[in-house]
Protein backbone atom coordinates (compact mmCIF):
# COMPACT_ATOMS: atom_id res chain seq x y z
CA UNK A 1 0.00 0.00 0.00
CA UNK A 2 1.04 3.66 -1.26
CA UNK A 3 1.85 5.92 1.66
CA UNK A 4 0.26 9.12 2.01
CA UNK A 5 3.33 11.59 1.32
CA UNK A 6 5.59 12.05 -1.11
CA UNK A 7 9.00 9.85 -1.26
CA UNK A 8 11.00 11.80 -3.18
CA UNK A 9 10.64 14.95 -1.06
CA UNK A 10 10.96 12.71 2.19
CA UNK A 11 13.82 11.34 0.97
CA UNK A 12 15.25 14.84 0.53
CA UNK A 13 14.68 16.06 4.18
CA UNK A 14 12.05 18.88 2.78
CA UNK A 15 9.20 17.22 4.64
CA UNK A 16 10.55 15.43 7.41
CA UNK A 17 13.61 16.63 10.23
CA UNK A 18 16.55 14.43 9.46
CA UNK A 19 16.48 13.04 12.83
CA UNK A 20 13.16 11.49 11.61
CA UNK A 21 15.01 9.77 8.80
CA UNK A 22 16.89 6.99 8.76
CA UNK A 23 18.50 5.64 5.55
CA UNK A 24 19.96 1.74 5.30
CA UNK A 25 22.32 0.79 2.40
CA UNK A 26 21.29 -2.67 2.82
CA UNK A 27 19.21 -4.77 4.74
CA UNK A 28 20.10 -5.07 8.96
CA UNK A 29 17.03 -6.65 10.99
CA UNK A 30 18.88 -6.16 13.71
CA UNK A 31 19.01 -2.17 13.34
CA UNK A 32 15.79 -1.52 11.85
CA UNK A 33 14.08 -3.66 15.08
CA UNK A 34 15.60 -1.08 17.37
CA UNK A 35 14.82 2.09 15.16
CA UNK A 36 11.16 0.58 14.91
CA UNK A 37 10.99 -0.05 18.60
CA UNK A 38 12.40 3.77 18.98
CA UNK A 39 10.33 5.53 16.70
CA UNK A 40 7.12 3.44 17.81
CA UNK A 41 8.67 5.10 21.45
CA UNK A 42 8.55 8.93 20.65
CA UNK A 43 10.62 9.96 23.06
CA UNK A 44 9.97 13.88 21.78
CA UNK A 45 6.57 13.47 20.12
CA UNK A 46 7.85 14.40 17.05
CA UNK A 47 5.81 11.85 15.44
CA UNK A 48 7.59 8.75 14.93
CA UNK A 49 9.85 8.59 11.57
CA UNK A 50 11.27 6.75 8.27
CA UNK A 51 13.41 3.93 7.90
CA UNK A 52 14.40 3.60 4.01
CA UNK A 53 16.16 0.84 2.83
CA UNK A 54 18.50 0.85 -0.20
CA UNK A 55 19.92 4.13 0.12
CA UNK A 56 23.71 4.33 1.98
CA UNK A 57 23.71 6.99 4.77
CA UNK A 58 26.64 9.38 5.39
CA UNK A 59 26.47 11.89 8.22
CA UNK A 60 22.84 11.87 8.14
CA UNK A 61 22.37 12.26 4.16
CA UNK A 62 21.14 10.22 1.50
CA UNK A 63 23.94 9.04 -0.59
CA UNK A 64 22.51 9.33 -4.13
CA UNK A 65 21.65 7.71 -7.26
CA UNK A 66 20.92 4.86 -4.53
CA UNK A 67 22.17 1.18 -4.56
CA UNK A 68 18.74 0.16 -4.40
CA UNK A 69 17.75 -3.69 -3.51
CA UNK A 70 16.97 -6.14 -5.88
CA UNK A 71 13.48 -6.86 -6.96
CA UNK A 72 13.72 -10.60 -5.54
CA UNK A 73 14.77 -9.32 -2.27
CA UNK A 74 11.33 -7.39 -1.80
CA UNK A 75 9.12 -9.88 -0.95
CA UNK A 76 11.80 -11.42 1.49
CA UNK A 77 12.70 -8.16 3.66
CA UNK A 78 8.69 -7.28 3.86
CA UNK A 79 7.92 -11.22 5.28
CA UNK A 80 11.07 -10.28 7.84
CA UNK A 81 9.52 -6.89 8.77
CA UNK A 82 6.46 -8.95 10.09
CA UNK A 83 8.57 -11.10 11.79
CA UNK A 84 10.20 -8.20 13.69
CA UNK A 85 7.34 -6.22 14.48
CA UNK A 86 6.20 -9.37 16.86
CA UNK A 87 9.54 -9.35 18.51
CA UNK A 88 8.86 -5.70 19.96
CA UNK A 89 6.24 -5.82 23.10
CA UNK A 90 3.55 -5.08 22.59
CA UNK A 91 3.27 -5.80 19.42
CA UNK A 92 4.03 -2.83 16.71
CA UNK A 93 3.46 -2.62 12.72
CA UNK A 94 5.13 -0.46 10.54
CA UNK A 95 3.14 0.97 6.93
CA UNK A 96 5.70 -0.54 4.33
CA UNK A 97 5.75 0.61 0.56
CA UNK A 98 8.32 -0.37 -1.97
CA UNK A 99 8.85 1.74 -4.93
CA UNK A 100 10.71 3.01 -7.12
CA UNK A 101 13.38 5.75 -7.26
CA UNK A 102 15.60 6.86 -9.91
CA UNK A 103 15.47 3.27 -10.84
CA UNK A 104 15.87 1.59 -8.16
CA UNK A 105 13.79 -0.25 -6.16
CA UNK A 106 14.08 1.19 -2.51
CA UNK A 107 11.69 -0.14 0.58
CA UNK A 108 10.07 3.28 2.83
CA UNK A 109 9.02 2.14 6.51
CA UNK A 110 6.80 4.93 8.15
CA UNK A 111 6.63 4.11 11.59
CA UNK A 112 4.56 6.03 13.54
CA UNK A 113 4.10 6.98 17.26
CA UNK A 114 2.64 3.65 18.88
CA UNK A 115 -0.44 4.23 21.20
CA UNK A 116 0.96 1.94 23.61
CA UNK A 117 4.37 3.61 24.93
CA UNK A 118 7.13 2.26 26.42
CA UNK A 119 7.73 -0.22 23.77
CA UNK A 120 10.83 -2.81 24.07
CA UNK A 121 13.00 -4.66 21.94
CA UNK A 122 15.40 -7.36 21.85
CA UNK A 123 18.99 -5.97 22.41
CA UNK A 124 20.16 -9.14 19.31
CA UNK A 125 18.39 -11.63 17.49
CA UNK A 126 21.41 -14.34 18.53
CA UNK A 127 21.44 -15.93 21.51
CA UNK A 128 21.53 -13.92 25.11
CA UNK A 129 19.47 -10.75 23.95
CA UNK A 130 17.97 -8.83 26.51
CA UNK A 131 14.72 -6.78 26.04
CA UNK A 132 15.27 -3.06 26.69
CA UNK A 133 13.77 0.11 25.15
CA UNK A 134 14.76 2.16 22.50
CA UNK A 135 14.62 5.39 21.50
CA UNK A 136 15.88 7.79 19.63
CA UNK A 137 18.22 10.63 19.96
CA UNK A 138 19.58 12.50 17.32
CA UNK A 139 19.66 10.39 13.98
CA UNK A 140 20.46 7.47 16.84
CA UNK A 141 19.04 5.12 17.98
CA UNK A 142 20.19 3.45 21.18
CA UNK A 143 18.39 1.79 24.56
CA UNK A 144 16.96 4.42 26.97
CA UNK A 145 18.65 4.94 30.10
CA UNK A 146 18.68 7.34 33.05
CA UNK A 147 16.57 10.49 32.44
CA UNK A 148 16.01 9.38 28.90
CA UNK A 149 14.01 6.04 30.78
CA UNK A 150 12.40 8.41 33.24
CA UNK A 151 10.70 10.83 30.72
CA UNK A 152 9.75 7.41 28.31
CA UNK A 153 8.13 5.90 31.13
CA UNK A 154 6.45 9.11 31.74
CA UNK A 155 5.02 8.75 28.47
CA UNK A 156 3.04 5.75 29.50
CA UNK A 157 -0.27 5.34 27.49
CA UNK A 158 -0.41 9.83 27.02
CA UNK A 159 -1.18 9.93 23.53
CA UNK A 160 -1.49 13.64 22.28
CA UNK A 161 -4.43 15.03 21.54
CA UNK A 162 -4.10 15.51 17.93
CA UNK A 163 -3.82 11.86 17.68
CA UNK A 164 -6.21 10.35 19.70
CA UNK A 165 -9.51 8.44 18.89
CA UNK A 166 -12.26 11.13 18.52
CA UNK A 167 -15.30 8.74 19.91
CA UNK A 168 -18.24 11.86 19.08
CA UNK A 169 -17.61 11.49 15.60
CA UNK A 170 -17.29 8.65 12.84
CA UNK A 171 -15.15 8.55 9.66
CA UNK A 172 -18.47 9.83 8.15
CA UNK A 173 -17.57 12.99 9.03
CA UNK A 174 -14.78 13.04 6.57
CA UNK A 175 -15.06 14.36 3.33
CA UNK A 176 -13.23 11.92 0.83
CA UNK A 177 -12.68 15.20 -1.77
CA UNK A 178 -10.64 16.53 0.93
CA UNK A 179 -8.62 13.80 1.75
CA UNK A 180 -7.84 12.89 -2.10
CA UNK A 181 -7.24 16.89 -2.79
CA UNK A 182 -4.32 17.08 -0.11
CA UNK A 183 -3.01 13.11 -1.59
CA UNK A 184 -2.66 14.96 -4.90
CA UNK A 185 -1.49 18.17 -3.13
CA UNK A 186 1.62 16.19 -1.70
CA UNK A 187 2.04 14.55 -4.95
CA UNK A 188 1.11 10.90 -3.32
CA UNK A 189 1.19 7.89 -4.87
CA UNK A 190 -1.55 6.98 -2.52
CA UNK A 191 -3.76 9.00 -4.67
CA UNK A 192 -4.32 6.85 -7.32
CA UNK A 193 -4.77 3.76 -5.21
CA UNK A 194 -7.70 5.76 -3.34
CA UNK A 195 -9.64 5.61 -6.79
CA UNK A 196 -10.73 1.86 -5.77
CA UNK A 197 -9.70 1.32 -2.25
CA UNK A 198 -12.81 1.01 0.21
CA UNK A 199 -13.24 4.42 2.04
CA UNK A 200 -12.25 2.81 5.44
CA UNK A 201 -8.94 1.21 4.21
CA UNK A 202 -7.66 4.39 2.85
CA UNK A 203 -8.76 6.67 6.24
CA UNK A 204 -6.42 3.35 8.15
CA UNK A 205 -3.45 4.47 5.12
CA UNK A 206 -3.72 7.67 6.29
CA UNK A 207 -3.77 7.00 10.01
CA UNK A 208 -6.72 9.22 10.73
CA UNK A 209 -8.93 6.45 11.74
CA UNK A 210 -8.21 3.69 14.45
CA UNK A 211 -10.01 0.81 15.85
CA UNK A 212 -11.50 -2.48 15.15
CA UNK A 213 -13.52 -2.95 11.82
CA UNK A 214 -17.06 -2.83 13.60
CA UNK A 215 -16.11 0.49 15.14
CA UNK A 216 -13.35 2.51 13.31
CA UNK A 217 -13.24 6.17 14.91
CA UNK A 218 -11.66 9.28 13.38
CA UNK A 219 -8.39 10.77 14.74
CA UNK A 220 -8.37 13.81 16.07
CA UNK A 221 -5.97 15.36 13.05
CA UNK A 222 -8.19 13.54 10.71
CA UNK A 223 -10.84 15.32 11.78
CA UNK A 224 -9.36 18.84 11.79
CA UNK A 225 -7.78 18.62 8.24
CA UNK A 226 -10.54 16.34 6.41
CA UNK A 227 -13.92 17.58 8.04
CA UNK A 228 -16.12 20.41 6.74
CA UNK A 229 -16.45 21.67 9.92
CA UNK A 230 -14.33 20.73 12.03
CA UNK A 231 -15.99 23.16 15.03
CA UNK A 232 -18.65 20.97 15.65
CA UNK A 233 -15.61 18.86 17.46
CA UNK A 234 -13.57 21.56 18.75
CA UNK A 235 -14.90 24.37 20.17
CA UNK A 236 -13.96 27.45 18.16
CA UNK A 237 -10.96 25.57 16.42
CA UNK A 238 -10.97 28.50 13.81
CA UNK A 239 -8.99 32.11 12.79
CA UNK A 240 -10.59 35.49 14.55
CA UNK A 241 -8.81 38.56 12.20
CA UNK A 242 -9.74 42.15 13.61
CA UNK A 243 -8.80 44.85 11.68
CA UNK A 244 -8.46 48.46 13.42
CA UNK A 245 -8.62 51.44 10.59
CA UNK A 246 -6.90 53.71 13.33
CA UNK A 247 -6.40 53.55 16.66
CA UNK A 248 -9.97 54.69 18.18
CA UNK A 249 -10.96 51.64 19.04
CA UNK A 250 -14.35 52.60 17.38
CA UNK A 251 -13.34 51.61 13.74
CA UNK A 252 -12.89 47.95 12.80
CA UNK A 253 -13.80 45.22 11.56
CA UNK A 254 -13.74 41.32 12.31
CA UNK A 255 -13.42 38.53 10.10
CA UNK A 256 -13.62 34.45 10.72
CA UNK A 257 -12.08 32.07 9.01
CA UNK A 258 -13.17 28.59 9.54
CA UNK A 259 -13.13 25.58 8.01
CA UNK A 260 -10.63 22.87 7.93
CA UNK A 261 -7.23 23.90 9.38
CA UNK A 262 -5.10 24.17 5.89
CA UNK A 263 -8.25 25.84 4.45
CA UNK A 264 -8.70 28.39 7.26
CA UNK A 265 -5.09 28.89 7.59
CA UNK A 266 -4.29 29.97 3.98
CA UNK A 267 -7.84 31.73 3.58
CA UNK A 268 -6.64 34.41 6.78
CA UNK A 269 -3.09 34.45 4.95
CA UNK A 270 -4.75 35.37 1.60
CA UNK A 271 -6.67 38.30 3.07
CA UNK A 272 -3.83 39.41 4.80
CA UNK A 273 -1.83 39.27 1.90
CA UNK A 274 -4.72 40.85 -0.47
CA UNK A 275 -5.74 43.45 2.38
CA UNK A 276 -2.81 44.42 4.65
CA UNK A 277 0.77 43.90 2.92
CA UNK A 278 1.85 46.65 0.68
CA UNK A 279 4.41 46.92 -1.51
CA UNK A 280 6.23 50.45 -1.77
CA UNK A 281 8.87 51.06 -4.24
CA UNK A 282 11.11 54.12 -4.53
CA UNK A 283 12.65 54.88 -7.50
CA UNK A 284 15.92 56.76 -7.65
CA UNK A 285 16.51 59.19 -10.43
CA UNK A 286 20.57 58.50 -10.63
CA UNK A 287 19.71 54.45 -10.86
CA UNK A 288 17.81 51.99 -12.78
CA UNK A 289 17.48 49.91 -10.06
CA UNK A 290 14.41 50.87 -7.60
CA UNK A 291 14.24 49.89 -3.57
CA UNK A 292 11.55 47.99 -2.94
CA UNK A 293 10.15 46.67 1.08
CA UNK A 294 6.33 46.06 2.38
CA UNK A 295 4.61 47.28 5.07
CA UNK A 296 4.90 43.21 6.52
CA UNK A 297 6.85 40.86 5.02
CA UNK A 298 4.58 37.82 3.96
CA UNK A 299 7.17 35.43 4.61
CA UNK A 300 7.33 36.46 8.67
CA UNK A 301 3.03 36.70 9.10
CA UNK A 302 2.56 33.15 7.24
CA UNK A 303 5.37 31.74 9.62
CA UNK A 304 3.94 33.21 12.41
CA UNK A 305 0.42 31.92 11.60
CA UNK A 306 1.55 29.04 10.60
CA UNK A 307 2.93 28.38 14.25
CA UNK A 308 0.37 29.28 16.06
CA UNK A 309 -1.72 27.11 14.31
CA UNK A 310 0.67 23.85 14.86
CA UNK A 311 1.47 24.71 18.42
CA UNK A 312 -1.87 25.98 19.51
CA UNK A 313 -4.11 23.52 21.90
CA UNK A 314 -6.94 22.30 20.16
CA UNK A 315 -8.30 20.80 23.49
CA UNK A 316 -9.58 24.60 24.65
CA UNK A 317 -11.71 26.34 23.11
CA UNK A 318 -9.44 29.19 22.22
CA UNK A 319 -9.21 30.53 18.30
CA UNK A 320 -5.94 32.28 17.22
CA UNK A 321 -6.60 35.97 17.46
CA UNK A 322 -4.77 38.24 14.69
CA UNK A 323 -5.13 41.87 15.15
CA UNK A 324 -4.38 44.22 12.36
CA UNK A 325 -2.97 48.22 14.25
CA UNK A 326 -1.90 50.75 12.43
CA UNK A 327 1.37 50.30 13.69
CA UNK A 328 1.60 46.44 14.10
CA UNK A 329 0.52 42.85 13.54
CA UNK A 330 -0.55 40.74 16.89
CA UNK A 331 -0.71 36.81 16.69
CA UNK A 332 -2.41 35.76 19.92
CA UNK A 333 -2.46 31.60 20.12
CA UNK A 334 -3.21 29.84 23.61
CA UNK A 335 -1.90 27.94 25.39
CA UNK A 336 2.09 29.08 26.27
CA UNK A 337 4.75 27.08 24.93
CA UNK A 338 5.56 23.66 25.90
CA UNK A 339 8.45 23.29 28.38
CA UNK A 340 11.28 23.77 28.60
CA UNK A 341 10.41 26.74 26.70
CA UNK A 342 9.86 29.78 28.98
CA UNK A 343 9.64 33.52 28.37
CA UNK A 344 12.82 34.15 28.54
CA UNK A 345 13.58 31.85 25.76
CA UNK A 346 10.89 32.64 23.81
CA UNK A 347 12.02 36.45 23.88
CA UNK A 348 15.67 36.10 23.87
CA UNK A 349 16.66 33.30 21.09
CA UNK A 350 16.83 33.76 17.73
CA UNK A 351 16.78 29.98 17.30
CA UNK A 352 14.67 27.50 19.44
CA UNK A 353 13.99 23.88 19.22
CA UNK A 354 11.60 22.39 21.64
CA UNK A 355 12.21 18.95 23.07
CA UNK A 356 8.61 18.26 22.80
CA UNK A 357 5.80 19.30 20.63
CA UNK A 358 2.25 19.32 21.25
CA UNK A 359 0.55 18.29 17.80
CA UNK A 360 3.06 15.94 16.03
CA UNK A 361 0.34 15.07 13.49
CA UNK A 362 -0.89 18.49 13.05
CA UNK A 363 3.36 19.68 12.50
CA UNK A 364 3.41 16.58 9.93
CA UNK A 365 0.38 17.82 7.63
CA UNK A 366 1.82 21.26 7.38
CA UNK A 367 4.91 20.45 6.76
CA UNK A 368 3.79 18.10 4.00
CA UNK A 369 1.45 21.10 2.03
CA UNK A 370 4.76 23.40 2.85
CA UNK A 371 3.04 25.47 5.55
CA UNK A 372 4.94 25.91 8.32
CA UNK A 373 9.06 24.69 8.25
CA UNK A 374 10.98 21.99 9.89
CA UNK A 375 11.39 21.79 13.09
CA UNK A 376 13.75 24.28 14.99
CA UNK A 377 13.62 26.61 11.61
CA UNK A 378 10.54 28.70 11.96
CA UNK A 379 11.75 31.42 14.09
CA UNK A 380 14.63 32.56 12.04
CA UNK A 381 12.50 32.65 9.07
CA UNK A 382 10.67 35.33 10.85
CA UNK A 383 13.75 37.10 12.08
CA UNK A 384 15.32 36.93 8.42
CA UNK A 385 12.36 38.25 6.75
CA UNK A 386 11.75 41.18 8.90
CA UNK A 387 15.68 42.02 9.43
CA UNK A 388 15.56 41.83 5.08
CA UNK A 389 12.36 43.97 4.33
CA UNK A 390 14.17 46.41 7.23
CA UNK A 391 11.26 46.37 9.59
CA UNK A 392 12.14 46.29 13.52
CA UNK A 393 12.60 42.88 15.18
CA UNK A 394 9.65 40.63 15.91
CA UNK A 395 8.55 40.23 19.52
CA UNK A 396 7.46 37.26 21.13
CA UNK A 397 5.66 37.20 24.55
CA UNK A 398 4.35 34.60 26.89
CA UNK A 399 3.30 34.12 30.82
CA UNK A 400 4.74 30.75 30.06
CA UNK A 401 1.29 29.16 30.67
CA UNK A 402 -2.03 30.65 28.84
CA UNK A 403 -1.07 32.32 25.76
CA UNK A 404 1.61 33.06 23.21
CA UNK A 405 1.37 36.54 21.98
CA UNK A 406 3.44 37.59 18.24
CA UNK A 407 4.28 41.35 17.39
CA UNK A 408 5.06 41.99 14.26
CA UNK A 409 5.84 46.13 13.86
CA UNK A 410 5.33 48.03 10.44
CA UNK A 411 8.17 48.87 8.55
CA UNK A 412 8.78 52.61 9.12
CA UNK A 413 7.55 55.07 6.36
CA UNK A 414 4.64 52.51 5.24
CA UNK A 415 1.21 51.92 6.53
CA UNK A 416 -1.48 49.10 7.25
CA UNK A 417 -4.88 51.20 5.76
CA UNK A 418 -4.90 48.38 3.12
CA UNK A 419 -3.12 48.37 -0.28
CA UNK A 420 -5.37 50.05 -2.80
CA UNK A 421 -3.62 48.40 -5.56
CA UNK A 422 -0.88 46.95 -4.01
CA UNK A 423 1.87 49.11 -4.50
CA UNK A 424 2.81 52.41 -3.33
CA UNK A 425 5.39 54.59 -5.29
CA UNK A 426 7.81 57.30 -3.72
CA UNK A 427 8.70 60.07 -6.01
CA UNK A 428 10.69 61.84 -3.46
CA UNK A 429 14.75 61.38 -3.78
CA UNK A 430 16.06 63.57 -1.18
CA UNK A 431 15.38 65.67 1.66
CA UNK A 432 16.36 68.47 -0.66
CA UNK A 433 12.90 67.74 -2.71
CA UNK A 434 11.15 67.51 -0.21
CA UNK A 435 11.92 70.82 1.42
CA UNK A 436 11.55 72.37 -2.11
CA UNK A 437 7.78 70.73 -1.95
CA UNK A 438 7.21 72.40 1.59
CA UNK A 439 8.41 75.94 0.20
CA UNK A 440 5.51 75.88 -2.54
CA UNK A 441 7.41 73.69 -5.31
CA UNK A 442 5.77 71.14 -7.15
CA UNK A 443 8.71 69.64 -8.69
CA UNK A 444 9.28 66.12 -7.85
CA UNK A 445 6.05 65.12 -5.93
CA UNK A 446 3.95 63.29 -8.11
CA UNK A 447 1.20 61.43 -6.81
CA UNK A 448 3.74 59.65 -4.57
CA UNK A 449 4.17 63.14 -2.30
CA UNK A 450 2.08 61.61 0.44
CA UNK A 451 5.07 59.17 1.18
CA UNK A 452 7.54 62.06 1.97
CA UNK A 453 7.16 60.99 5.44
CA UNK A 454 9.74 57.90 4.62
CA UNK A 455 12.22 60.50 3.64
CA UNK A 456 11.87 62.76 6.26
CA UNK A 457 11.85 60.29 9.11
CA UNK A 458 15.11 58.93 7.86
CA UNK A 459 17.04 62.21 7.25
CA UNK A 460 15.38 63.48 10.19
CA UNK A 461 13.93 61.72 13.04
CA UNK A 462 10.94 59.73 13.82
CA UNK A 463 8.78 62.41 15.19
CA UNK A 464 8.35 65.01 12.80
CA UNK A 465 4.72 64.67 12.25
CA UNK A 466 4.03 64.51 15.64
CA UNK A 467 5.78 67.73 16.56
CA UNK A 468 3.99 69.30 13.66
CA UNK A 469 1.06 68.18 14.56
CA UNK A 470 1.28 68.97 18.05
CA UNK A 471 2.63 72.90 17.11
CA UNK A 472 -0.07 73.74 15.07
CA UNK A 473 -1.31 75.48 17.95
CA UNK A 474 1.59 76.96 19.83
CA UNK A 475 3.34 75.36 22.84
CA UNK A 476 5.51 76.21 25.13
CA UNK A 477 8.64 73.61 25.02
CA UNK A 478 7.42 72.16 28.20
CA UNK A 479 4.00 71.55 27.22
CA UNK A 480 5.58 70.05 24.25
CA UNK A 481 7.51 67.64 25.27
CA UNK A 482 4.80 66.67 28.12
CA UNK A 483 2.46 65.79 25.44
CA UNK A 484 5.35 63.64 23.44
CA UNK A 485 5.94 62.18 27.01
CA UNK A 486 9.70 63.36 27.27
CA UNK A 487 11.58 65.23 29.61
CA UNK A 488 11.99 68.91 28.99
CA UNK A 489 15.56 69.05 28.57
CA UNK A 490 18.55 70.85 26.41
CA UNK A 491 19.24 67.41 24.84
CA UNK A 492 15.56 66.32 23.83
CA UNK A 493 15.40 69.99 22.06
CA UNK A 494 18.68 69.49 20.32
CA UNK A 495 17.52 66.36 18.77
CA UNK A 496 13.59 67.07 18.15
CA UNK A 497 13.15 70.81 18.28
CA UNK A 498 15.93 72.57 16.63
CA UNK A 499 16.43 70.69 13.45
CA UNK A 500 12.71 71.79 12.48
CA UNK A 501 13.82 74.76 13.46
CA UNK A 502 16.42 75.31 11.20
CA UNK A 503 14.60 73.73 7.82
CA UNK A 504 11.93 76.08 8.84
CA UNK A 505 9.08 74.06 9.72
CA UNK A 506 8.64 74.97 13.30
CA UNK A 507 9.51 78.90 14.56
CA UNK A 508 9.60 80.63 17.61
CA UNK A 509 7.72 83.34 19.01
CA UNK A 510 10.21 85.11 20.60
CA UNK A 511 13.26 85.92 19.17
CA UNK A 512 15.50 85.02 22.60
CA UNK A 513 15.32 81.45 23.96
CA UNK A 514 14.93 82.14 27.36
CA UNK A 515 12.33 84.64 27.11
CA UNK A 516 9.89 83.70 30.02
CA UNK A 517 6.51 83.26 27.42
CA UNK A 518 8.65 81.68 24.53
CA UNK A 519 6.47 79.67 22.39
CA UNK A 520 7.11 77.22 18.87
CA UNK A 521 4.44 76.60 16.34
CA UNK A 522 4.35 74.89 12.37
CA UNK A 523 5.12 77.21 10.11
CA UNK A 524 3.42 77.59 6.14
CA UNK A 525 6.00 75.12 5.04
CA UNK A 526 5.14 72.73 7.84
CA UNK A 527 1.74 72.87 7.23
CA UNK A 528 2.57 71.83 3.88
CA UNK A 529 4.23 68.97 4.74
CA UNK A 530 1.45 68.08 7.46
CA UNK A 531 -0.68 68.01 4.80
CA UNK A 532 1.26 66.08 2.06
CA UNK A 533 1.70 63.20 4.72
CA UNK A 534 -1.69 63.01 6.15
CA UNK A 535 -3.22 62.97 2.28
Amino acid sequence: MALPINIEELIHGRTVEWERLEFKQGWNPEDVMHTMCAFANDLHNWGGGYIIVGIEENNGQPVLPPEGIGQDQLDRIQGEIIGLANKIQPNYFPIVQPCDFQEKHILVLWCPAGDNRPYTAITTLGNGGQRQPYVRIGSRSIIARGENLRKLQELTARIPFDDRVNNQATIQDFDLSLIQAHLHEVKSSLYEESKTMSFENLCRAMLIAKGANEDIRPVNVGLLFFCKQPERFFQRAWIELVWHKDNSGQNFTETYFKGPVQKHLRDALSFIKTNIIQETVIKHKDKAESDRFYNYPYDAIEEALSNAVYHKSYELGSPIEVQIFPDKITILSHPGPVAPVDAVVLSTQRQIIARVYRNRRIGDFLKELHLTEGRGTGFPTIYDAMANNGSPKPVFETDETTYVLVTLPIRKGTDSNGASNGVKYLTFITLDEVMAFSNGASNGAGNGAKDAIAIIEEAIHERVFEILEILVNKQKRAELFAAMHLSNQTKNREKYLDPLIKIGWVKKEYESDTHPDQKYMTTESGKRILNLIKS
